[in-house]
């Protein structure tokens, strides 16, 4: 008989006890890709920024014009993408720094009973093309997030929309797809990754910064920058 119980016990069900070794290594494994997603999501972002930078200052500048003209911001996208325009939309509307005013702006997503009706009668996509036309006047901006650059739905309501005068603005991922060759988009800011997660957390910093980049542009323009101070949301 073996002198420790714990011995003894290892001997009558190692299954259990391999167990335990395996959730350790497994949880080994999982921090080191926890790391290497973290790493690769900065080298992602930093890659972005250092080749579309200026991109996004001209398209902030664009959209600054335009609300200076009395414009509108209207956002769509797909899925995930769906989120992020809304996300757009709602740091417009709501802004989360004192001193900042809210500006018009419409998530093309936001009505289920628009989408699933248009969706029906007339196909998926015509969702937002249908909107463009009922809703934007020419002084307005359209902005599209879509991870693969070939959302058809997209492209067909940028193609309207620059024939109504708004201004586009497109966000994508990968080599850019149909949006990176669009005629019809003005800007189109293209984060080269294959991997959806990494693409759609790169456009959350770009929005983000489009956002203060587009405020500060109006500030400017008003004579100068109020002292800004964060608040709670």
């Amino acid at each position: 008989m073996k002198e420790h119980p714990k011995e003894y016990l290892e001997e009558l069900y190692p299954f259990l006890h391999d167990r335990e070794r395996s959730a350790s290594a497994l949880d080994e494994t999982l921090m080191q890709s926890l790391q290497q997603k973290a790493r690769d999501s900065m080298r992602v972002k930093l890659q972005f920024f250092s080749r579309s930078g200026e991109q996004l200052v001209a398209a902030a500048r664009t959209l600054a014009q335009r609300f200076q003209r009395g414009g509108r911001l209207l956002c769509m996208g797909n899925g995930g993408s769906s989120c992020d325009a809304a996300h757009l939309a709602v740091e417009f509307l709501h802004p989360v720094t004192a001193g900042r005013p809210a500006l018009p702006a419409i998530d093309l997503a936001a009505s289920n009973a628009t989408l699933t009706a248009l969706a029906n009668d007339v196909g998926v996509d015509q969702v937002f093309v249908r909107q463009v036309q009922a809703l934007a006047g020419r002084d307005d901006v359209l902005v599209g997030f879509s991870t693969s650059g070939n959302s058809a739905n997209l492209l067909t309501a940028f193609a309207r929309a620059w024939e109504m005068g708004l201004a586009t603005i497109a966000f994508a991922g990968g080599d850019g797809g149909a949006m990176a060759r669009s005629p019809y988009i003005e800007h189109c800011l293209v984060v080269p990754s294959d991997s959806v997660h990494r693409i759609q957390e790169t456009h959350l910093a770009s929005y983000h910064i489009l956002w203060d980049l587009v405020h500060t542009q109006l500030a400017d323009s008003r004579g100068g920058l109020s002292r800004d101070s964060e608040v709670a949301t």
